[in-house]
């Protein structure tokens, strides 16, 4: 029997790096709040999509407004942010049933394509158990220790950059791995689920991201985000 499909977006931070009182996750892009047009994605790919919103406590309120005024009618299930984001997604799965494929996405990476979507949720019928979006580096790495004084010191170290990749969202994982994985106690080197997936032992398996997949951070982003929109509807 086909699994139930769930979205977890995380949207719990406060965003101080883009400068705003507003939490970026609620900043306009291109005429629509970033989480919308994040949300509104995934339910393009899959409509009977069920999707858990993670918000700041302080917010919510704002974001029920939101939703009202702008008749942005997709049902969600509001649920407040932890502390961090492995508490918050822990708060989030106490919502999913076990026998259910849940992906959790940054409510801030609001332009990967249905079609990325749709690629994850097929592989996941096919009996990955964890499947994670990867891009490989483009940069020249280097490896720094940070001295006394604050300046940067030349480690030595040589990166191989063909083994070294970028790790986006969505995660998309078995509902029932996630939520055992997440019942273990929390460590700063959980960075993101697929880090807690892979500290309790679940096998994990990549599938090739996108570029314009970016997550918002600063307001050169979101000026970015704009241009690809606009180079997008031609």
């Amino acid at each position: 029997m086909e699994r139930k499909k769930y979205l977890v977006v995380t949207a719990g931070g406060s965003g101080l790096r883009m400068g705003s009182a507003l939490p970026k996750q609620f900043l306009s892009l291109d005429g629509r709040a970033v989480l919308q047009r994040t949300i509104e994605r995934f339910v393009e790919a899959y409509p009977d999509i069920q999707v858990i919103t993670v918000l700041p406590e302080g917010h919510v309120a704002w974001w029920r407004r939101y939703c009202q005024e702008k008749g942005f009618n997709c049902p969600q299930r509001l649920v407040k942010g932890g502390i961090t984001r492995f508490h918050s997604v822990r708060n989030a799965l106490a919502h999913v049933p076990d026998g259910a494929v849940v992906a959790i996405h940054d409510g801030v990476r609001p332009l990967l394509s249905a079609d990325l979507i749709r690629a994850m949720f097929a592989q996941m019928d096919q009996g990955v158990r964890a499947l994670i979006p990867v891009v490989p580096m483009v940069d020249t790495l280097a490896v720094l220790d940070k001295v006394s004084d604050g300046s940067l010191k030349d480690s030595g170290e040589l990166v191989d950059r063909s083994r070294v990749y970028g790790v986006q969202t969505p995660q998309v994982f078995r509902s029932e791995d996630l939520k055992a994985a997440y019942a273990q106690g929390y460590d700063t080197l959980f960075t993101d689920d697929a880090s807690v997936a892979r500290r309790y032992g679940i096998p994990l398996s990549y599938i090739a991201g996108e570029r314009n997949n970016i997550k918002l951070t600063t307001q050169e982003d979101l000026l970015l985000a704009e241009a690809i929109l606009r180079i997008s509807r031609g």
